[in-house]
């Protein structure tokens, strides 16, 4: 159920210069659940609100994040997965994403529950600000290998762009139909043609050819001649050869 359930967040910020107030960056983001599988498109529905005289850019990122234990220490190696980038807020605008796609690329799913290493992942929502760091608003992501909605889902590769029409499945029959009849298809005159060896007149020269006599010639090599005593025993001159050496 936690995997089901939707992920939200908001934040801002301060932008400041030379201990100068430019102005106040928000941004509010939300995302339908929390579990998704590699192929599967998150919707990102999100606001972003430019206070500041600046124009700042959004951009959403997937951050994959390896964790390492070992003898009491950590390492930990960051990586982004996949991104996108928003078209630039004007100054004093605001901007909102209704529903904006993130394909998730091929990778490997989240591994939590492991005491030597840890794959983690997180969908980033982050604001360019010119002359300041940035604005990072981070929701939780599961990756896993079994898709929750494998029909109907908005956020699969497929349905997300194609309509899934499943009508035609209530005309199949429950039960198939038995093949004709042999008879009913061949008549027996037909079938009298077909199954009679054909007439040495019908054959012509080919009785008569090279390649008819050399079958007619061929023989199968008779098998040999069962025994229970080996033609080949093994010499007593032959000393075993050992194991060890």
């Amino acid at each position: 159920p936690f995997l089901q359930a939707p992920q939200a967040g908001a934040k801002e910020k301060l932008a400041r210069a030379w201990y100068c107030n430019r102005g106040q960056v928000s941004v509010t983001a939300k995302i339908d659940r929390k579990g998704y599988t590699p192929g599967e498109v998150i919707p990102i529905f999100a606001e972003i609100d430019n206070c500041t005289s600046r124009a700042v850019v959004p951009k959403a990122a997937i951050i994959q994040t390896q964790t390492f234990i070992a003898r009491g220490t950590k390492k930990q190696k960051k990586s982004v997965v996949t991104s996108i980038t928003g078209d630039p807020i004007p100054a004093g605008k605001r901007e909102v994403w209704h529903g904006r796609a993130l394909k998730i690329p091929p990778v490997g799913p989240s591994i939590l529950q492991c005491r030597i290493i840890q794959v983690e992942y997180s969908l980033k929502v982050c604001v360019d600000i010119p002359g300041t760091s940035k604005l990072l608003l981070e929701l939780p992501l599961v990756i896993g290998t079994i898709p929750l909605h494998p029909f109907g889902s908005r956020t699969s590769s497929v349905s997300s762009q194609y309509s899934v029409n499943l009508d035609w499945l209530s005309t199949i029959p429950e039960q198939l139909e038995a093949p004709p009849e042999y008879s009913a298809v061949v008549s027996s005159p037909e079938a009298e043609q077909s199954l009679a060896p054909p007439c040495r007149s019908e054959l012509g020269d080919i009785l008569e050819g090279p390649f008819f006599a050399y079958i007619q010639e061929f023989r199968f090599r008779p098998p040999p001649l069962y025994s229970e005593v080996d033609p080949n025993p093994a010499s007593d001159n032959i000393r075993p050869r050992c194991m060890t050496c």
